[in-house]
């Protein structure tokens, strides 16, 4: 059945598996997407939304490579915002609110319509190694199919358990079986795992809420869209999600229920994500406040699923149901399914490579929440990562990652490789030091060409950004050269009561005040007759504006960035052995024996290694 040699075998077909295998297929190798249900490919399990605070980053950023999920966040896109758009530009952020269904439709077609990508619907149940080194994959219909690497991303499904109230019982995700033998496997071959914990809220009929009762939060007055490439349209038409918050009342209800959940009577004893807390958590730790907000997001465009945001809870669902139906706009609540709390298995990713290839066996790569980490984003960077390094592996060639101040992957991977975590890891801004250059705005700009160098980016996409950002080069430097007289541009600024100018001067340094906008300067007639002329789109028109006025923010940031990323380049030798360097914190030499970073930038970032055990380090290698 399966006579065929696969160059790559990818577990699982949620987000992280999703990209690993349209990356690993679109780069030439041949690759088998195993899933237990083909279809529930790229579930949004939880809500049904796309990007965020630093997660919409991380999407521009896959799409940069090449990978599919700003794509889709696109095409199934029913609403678009940017957020944090009231502060500088390191900070704005995309989202989008999703169709559900056309998510995950638009996911298949895709990956159906990519080359050298076959399908398979079965429990993969075990790994076939050799000599540590991987060599396919065992069904639970006892098939053997081959493979040179193998990319595990199993998201909540290894050994999974659901809870509801008092209840549980075995699950990956509502309705479907959990996953078992892979992590005994695993252990069994020196692998350290642990368990976690996610929740969802309720799905309710949104027939049965009072919208008019609700806050309603409309998407952009003019959106933008995720994909860097013209495939792909910003959205016409929107539909809005609402806001309304719980009480006291509410409070009290859903503490009634306490007792019975398995948050506190010891049931669930791993930890959940710390910035997606249940419900009850949320009344728990903050007790002193008397309401929490709720966010009540619409499924898609036809159906009348709504997700309550902000409600995840695992608590018994006719406590769900009481407390619920005293929120405001919710009194007559129907619910189509009730909200619950999954545990389950994943490996802390210290014993991983920068390459998310596995360091104790040979070809095997883990990607998403089977590496302690929360959210579809940060799920689907790793499996591109995972499924270009293995197709990479294949082919024999050099391996790819991206250091911190490339990418907020690159932050991402670093912090799980180096740091480890022992609770859902979740991506913010404050994590990437270098957030100035590490914009939405920019990923084409800085992962374009790699991706592009490595057989992903097409050339059409390599072509489309240089023309854009030599565009914006362009417009920067008629703003550099470019004089005003004080008739032409005092009027402007004394309507934004910014001081008048006495003689004439570049733009440039009147457009670099920090009250000044592109709006502004695009009254002086030689700015608006420029971008008529040279037919600006918005990209080049905002990649202007923030090359002006962050220029100075941007330059000293690159400048530390360079500094520092020099000991990325003083490597520490395969194996060393920091036994032998007495001199050295024994908590350094054990974290540093464990995770065995391969430069001496990498293991500064350790916890547990302080700047006297690096320069101890670099003594004793001579440096």
């Amino acid at each position: 059945m399966f006579n065929d040699l696969y160059d790559v075998i990818v577990v699982g077909a949620g987000h992280a598996g999703s990209e690993a295998a349209a990356a690993a297929a679109n780069m030439g190798s041949k690759t088998l997407l195993v899933t237990m249900n083909l279809q529930n490919i790229a579930q949004m399990s939880c809500n049904p939304a796309m990007g965020g605070i630093a997660k919409g980053q991380i999407v521009r950023e896959i799409d940069a490579l090449g990978g599919y999920s700003g794509i889709v966040s696109d095409t199934s896109a029913i609403q678009f915002k940017m957020l944090n758009k009231s502060k500088g530009p390191a900070m704005w952020s995309p989202r989008v609110q999703s169709d559900r269904m056309r998510f995950a439709e638009d996911w298949r077609l895709l990956l159906e319509g990519t080359p050298n990508l076959d399908f398979y619907q079965e429990m993969v149940s075990g790994l076939l190694v050799k000599n540590h080194k991987i060599v396919g994959i065992k069904t639970s219909l006892g098939l053997e199919i081959k493979g040179k690497t193998v990319v595990l991303t199993n998201g909540t499904f290894l050994n999974g358990l659901i809870h509801i109230g008092d209840k549980n019982f075995g699950g990956g995700r509502a309705g479907e079986k959990a996953a078992t033998g892979i992590t005994e496997q695993l252990v069994d071959l020196g692998f350290e795992s642990g368990r976690m914990k996610t929740g969802t809220p309720p799905r309710v009929d949104g027939r049965s809420l009072d919208f008019s009762k609700m806050t309603e939060q409309p998407g952009d007055e003019n959106p933008e869209k995720f994909s860097f490439l013209d495939i792909t349209k910003p959205l016409e038409n929107q539909r809005s999600c609402h806001m309304t918050y719980t009480s006291e009342l509410v409070h009290d209800l859903l503490r009634e229920g306490f007792d019975r959940s398995p948050m506190f009577n010891g049931r669930i004893k791993s930890l959940g994500p710390r910035y997606c807390p249940s419900i009850e958590d949320k009344i728990n730790r903050f007790a002193d406040k008397d309401r929490h907000q709720l966010f009540i997001e619409p499924e898609g465009w036809n159906t009348c699923e709504v997700y309550v945001n902000g409600f995840s809870t695992s608590l018994p669902e006719d406590v769900q149901f009481k407390a619920l139906r005293s929120v405001v706009g919710f009194e007559n609540v129907k619910f189509f399914r009730p909200g619950y709390a999954i545990e389950y298995d994943y490996f802390p990713p210290t014993q991983l490579k920068h390459t998310l290839e596995t360091k104790l066996v040979d070809g095997l790569y883990f990607a998403g929440q089977i590496n302690g980490t929360t959210g579809y984003e940060e799920a689907a960077s790793q499996g591109l990562m995972a499924g270009i390094n293995a197709s990479l592996k294949v082919q024999e060639k050099e391996s790819f990652t991206l250091k911190r101040d490339e990418a907020y992957i690159g932050v991402l991977i670093d912090d799980l490789i180096t740091k480890g975590t022992e609770e859902p890891y979740r991506m913010f801004t404050s994590r990437a030091e270098y957030r100035t250059l590490l914009r939405q705005d920019n990923a084409d700009k800085r992962l374009t060409p790699k991706g592009f160098e490595i057989g992903l980016a097409s050339e059409k996409r390599l072509k489309r950004m240089e023309e854009k950002h030599e565009a914006a080069e362009k417009f920067v430097h008629f703003f550099e050269t470019q004089s005003v007289k004080p008739d032409e541009i005092n009027p402007v600024l004394e309507s934004k009561n910014s001081s008048p100018v006495k003689q004439s001067g570049k733009l440039f340094k009147v457009f670099a005040r920090p009250n000044i906008e592109m709006d502004d300067v695009r009254k002086i007639e030689s700015v608006e007759a420029y971008i008529q002329d040279n037919n600006l789109d918005r990209e080049v028109i905002e990649q202007t504006e923030i090359q002006v006025k962050y220029s100075g923010y941007i330059a000293k940031e690159k400048n530390n960035a360079d500094k520092l990323s020099r000991l990325e380049y003083v490597k520490i030798p395969q194996n060393f052995d920091y036994s032998k360097i007495k001199s050295m914190s024994f908590e350094a030499r054990e974290k540093l024996k464990k995770i065995q970073p391969t430069t001496v930038s990498q293991a500064s970032r350790i916890s547990g290694v302080s700047p006297n055990d690096i320069s101890v380090l670099l003594v004793y290698m001579g440096r």
